[in-house]
Order: structure tokens, then sequence, then C-alpha cells
């Protein structure tokens, strides 16, 4: 029920960010929840063998490499969704930036909602 839960909230990221940034478009409530599924399967699955394979250039810039790992994961779940588009390099790393701002703000109100 969590996980469902983080990716309606992160559909809801998307569809925020969608309508905020001029790069990056979703065609309805429908694709925003199937980019969330992506991009968390994306995160489990290719995102661990791309920092094990890029952990020399992550080390050498002392972790910012992570964001270029980031707007890589965003432009597959790009190619990978039909109803999501993303125009360049540039926007799809503002998109992962913010999406990692909106995510922890909102996960943050799903803890606090289940302490009390």
């Amino acid at each position: 029920m969590k996980t469902f839960l983080k990716i309606l909230l992160t559909a809801l990221a998307v569809i925020v960010l969608a309508n905020i940034l001029p790069g990056v478009e979703v065609s309805g409530y429908v694709s925003a929840i199937i980019v969330a599924a992506v991009i968390a399967l994306l995160n489990m699955v290719v995102r661990p063998l791309l920092i094990f394979f890029t952990l020399p250039a992550t080390l050498v810039t002392f972790g910012l490499f992570i964001f270029v790992i980031n707007a890589i994961i965003i432009l597959l779940a790009d190619k990978l969704v039909s109803g999501f588009a993303v125009s360049g390099f540039f926007s799809a790393l503002l998109f992962s930036i913010l999406l990692s701002i909106f995510r922890s703000a909102l996960f943050s109100l799903l803890k606090d909602n289940n302490k009390n």
C-alpha cells in the first residue's frame, strides 16, 4: 500500500512539473502514473548498475555525476512511455532535480502521517 501511495505521489509531482517546466510534457494522469512506475523500476534496476559502472566519475566529481545518472533515468523513461516527452538532456536534468525535491517533500509528509 505504501509503495502504491508513493507512486501516486510521484505521479502528482510529474504532473505538476510537466505543467511548470517548458521542456517536459505528459499527456494525462494515466501516463503520469505509468511514468512514476517506470521511474521507480528504473531506479531499482538500472540506476545501481549505472552508479557501479560510473563509480570513478562519481568519485572524481564528488557525487555530482549522480545528477547525470538521474537525467539518464528520466531520458530512459521518456523512451519507454509514449505519453511522456522530455525535450533534451538539460530539461531532463532540471526535471530530475526538481522531481527529487518534490518527492522528498511529499514523502516527508507521508512519514509524518504514519507517526500519528
